[in-house]
């Protein structure tokens, strides 16, 4: 995790890491067949730790539309604590059909907040629309929060997620038809 978050997901080798982590060359391939397995293996990691904290969030909320913007809060907060975690789960390029259970971990998280979604929404596409605009916008806000452009710190990344859960909250408005 350390290089990946010195370097990015894809920047790295399984002989670095092997030599950072103080063990033989040959050693990762005892567990990894390449090193996208271990990506894909911490991408998992990835997933997990979204939706216990996605599912942590919206537990203390009232009501789908407020479930939403506590998901939309606490997606900012996951990449902003857990850098390299978001970055192996979104920028890492791995093929979910060569990774079952990254797939299904993603599922997971999808299972999660579907079923809230479908609350507000005519159809099970509605909801899916309605959850795909909130993640991307979600998403966008980590992303500017992370390259700095709302500031950097505490208050940047309390402000970060005030907007998140606004724009969730503005985008349930506009109806979860459109």
């Amino acid at each position: 995790m350390e290089l990946v978050g010195e370097r990015g997901p894809r920047d790295f080798t399984l002989a670095e890491a092997s030599r950072r982590a103080g063990v033989s060359v040959a050693a990762p391939y005892k567990h990894f067949a390449d090193r996208d397995t271990l990506l894909a293996e911490l991408a998992i990691q990835g997933y997990r730790e979204q939706r216990n904290r996605f599912a942590e969030a919206m537990s203390g909320s009232e009501g789908p539309v407020e479930q939403l913007a506590s998901f939309a809060a606490a997606y900012v907060r996951f990449a902003t604590e857990e850098p390299a975690l978001f970055d192996v789960t979104f920028n890492a390029g791995l093929d979910k059909s060569r990774f079952a259970e990254l797939a299904s971990a993603g599922d997971e998280v999808a299972s999660l907040l579907l079923p809230v979604a479908q609350q507000l929404a005519p159809s099970p596409e509605a909801a899916f629309d309605l959850l795909l605009r909130i993640a991307a916008a979600a998403h966008g806000l980590a992303v500017f929060l992370r390259q700095g452009l709302f500031g950097m710190g505490s208050a940047a990344l309390s402000d970060t997620e005030e907007k998140a859960a606004r724009t969730a909250r503005a985008i349930t408005r506009q109806g979860a038809g459109s």
